[in-house]
């Protein structure tokens, strides 16, 4: 009998005791996009990155079936207390209030566009960015029921952006940024005292097609570039309170593929990108503002496995990565100056998921 538990243990990867689960307070949450019915995929999560069974949670809307190209398709309020998920297939955004890994939905509300693929947080409240045929930055402010629609934000980008990827708010809640894939360009839009939004102001990138980006907590921006012949890489740029771009760093190539997604640790020394055609992850030291190479294959998550998204525990201690080649999500331990050592995974993830927040 004891043979047959240290097996079934073994084979469960991440997976840990259910007797653990009540003393688990942290979790880990995708999106399956699926275009049948959109669904939360949660796991509880222990101290040392191991995950409990999953949850699905109806999100009340549907995805597209296939990946978003974007970073941030759900987010977590700062307290961690409310999950928001965008539904591209219906082009509606949900709300959910978190107990844990449990999720209760509070409303489904349009998007105020076409095709949601990113929402970000912050200041009692929630941008989403469409990226249909007129891409657009649509605002609400955070209530209890949900969320309500701000007057005078919703803004358009501009004509010479294409491909948008992701909207993330600066720290300071007065700048929501927006890169864009195939037009190699970074929007800046003001946010009013109230959350209004000014008009977006298109910025040419340092490196090719920025992707995914994160803001460290003095305010620097590390941004993804899919593409810096002959590889990929990253650049950080300073965001002025005016809304203005000024690069603080080259365009720092890691020698690896299609660097697309980015994570910044808590402590705002480490940002990691998951470069998708190469199977690696890659570790850049902020400093200063700026940024430079640390380790270009600081992670191997395996040829064919295209890592995606990436998400860190609020300690900073482990990084999880959403690998959608393989269907699985894989945990990395965080080690001293970013080096990171595989912690586990889990698998039988739906293809086409998209998104990932930790709490």
């Amino acid at each position: 009998m004891k043979r047959a538990i240290v097996v079934l243990l073994g084979m469960a990867g991440l997976l840990y005791p259910a007797s653990a689960l009540a003393h688990s307070h942290g979790a880990v949450f995708t999106l399956s996009n699926a275009s049948g019915g959109n669904r939360v995929i949660a796991f509880h999560r222990d101290t040392n990155g191991h995950l409990g069974p999953r949850h699905t949670f109806a999100t009340g809307g549907r995805g597209t079936g296939a990946g978003l190209g974007s970073q941030g398709a759900l987010t977590l309020s700062p307290d961690g207390r409310r999950l928001y998920a965008v539904n591209a297939g219906s082009d509606t955004l949900s709300v959910f209030r978190v107990s844990g890994a449990r999720l209760h939905r509070l409303q489904v509300v349009r998007s105020g566009g076409d095709l949601p693929i990113s929402v970000t947080v912050g200041a009692g409240r929630v941008y989403v960015l469409n990226a249909g045929t007129t891409p657009s930055v649509v605002g609400f402010r955070v209530t209890g029921a949900g969320i309500t629609r701000i007057s005078g934000a919703w803004r358009h980008l501009t004509a010479a952006d294409k491909d948008p990827a992701e909207v993330a708010l600066h720290p300071s809640g007065n700048v929501l940024v927006v890169t864009n894939k195939t037009s190699s360009t970074i929007d800046t839009l003001r946010v009013g005292k109230r959350g209004a939004l000014a008009r977006a102001v298109s910025h040419p990138s340092v490196g090719g097609t920025p992707f995914g980006f994160a803001f460290a907590r003095s305010g620097a921006l590390v941004v993804s570039d899919a593409s810096i012949p002959p590889s990929s890489g990253a650049t950080s740029y300073s965001v002025s309170g005016s809304g203005a771009l000024t690069a603080t760093s080259a365009a720092i190539e890691n020698h690896q593929q299609a660097a697309c997604w980015v994570a910044v640790t808590p402590s705002s020394r480490v940002a990691f990108t998951a470069n998708t055609g190469s199977g690696t992850v890659s570790a850049y030291r902020i400093e200063h503002g700026g940024i430079s190479l640390l380790d270009g294959a600081a992670g191997d998550t395996g040829a064919g496995s295209k890592p995606a998204d990436e998400a860190i525990t609020p300690r900073g201690d482990v990084l999880y990565v959403l690998l959608g080649g393989l269907g699985r999500l894989q945990a990395f331990r965080i080690g001293a100056g970013g080096t990171l050592h595989q912690a586990g995974s889990v698998g039988s993830l739906p293809a086409g998921g998209s998104g990932l927040a930790v709490r």
